[in-house]
């Protein structure tokens, strides 16, 4: 699917910029910061502004098309993905990796018991990636 189908699925009404930022997420599986889609985008479109990139991905999480990380105490990150799995991030490269995974049962069930509704996990993890591990 291209960046303009998918901003209409989420009924988002496409501009230049906000296809622009769609596009990146799309071709960059990073987890990007907001700054590093600007830094990226800027050179392409010089009357893109910081403001406009933050919301643009506050526009976007909010309908539900991207998802914040928030595995990095310094840095808001965001994700294209919106579906079930976790993050493993390196302590040495601050690399990031998606993993599969499945909500833990026993949590779910606990809360819903207890009257809560959840509506979205998040999985984090962190340590050292094989790459710095090895060095």
């Amino acid at each position: 699917m291209d960046a303009y189908e998918l901003l209409l699925n989420y009924q988002i009404k496409p501009s230049v910029q906000r296809l622009a930022i769609m596009k990146y997420l799309i071709k960059h599986c990073n987890h990007p910061t907001a700054e590093e889609i600007y830094v990226a985008l800027y050179p392409q479109i010089p009357t893109l502004s910081k403001t406009t990139v933050y919301n643009t991905l506050k526009l976007f999480a909010d309908q539900n098309a991207v998802r914040i990380v928030t595995i990095d105490e310094k840095n808001t990150r965001f994700e294209l993905s919106t579906d079930q799995h976790a993050h493993f991030m390196c302590k040495t490269c601050g690399k990031i990796v998606d993993f599969p995974t499945q909500p833990m049962d026993t949590d779910i069930t606990y809360l819903s018991q207890n009257g809560h509704q959840i509506v979205e996990t998040h999985y984090y993890y962190k340590g050292i990636c094989e790459q710095c591990k090895g060095k």
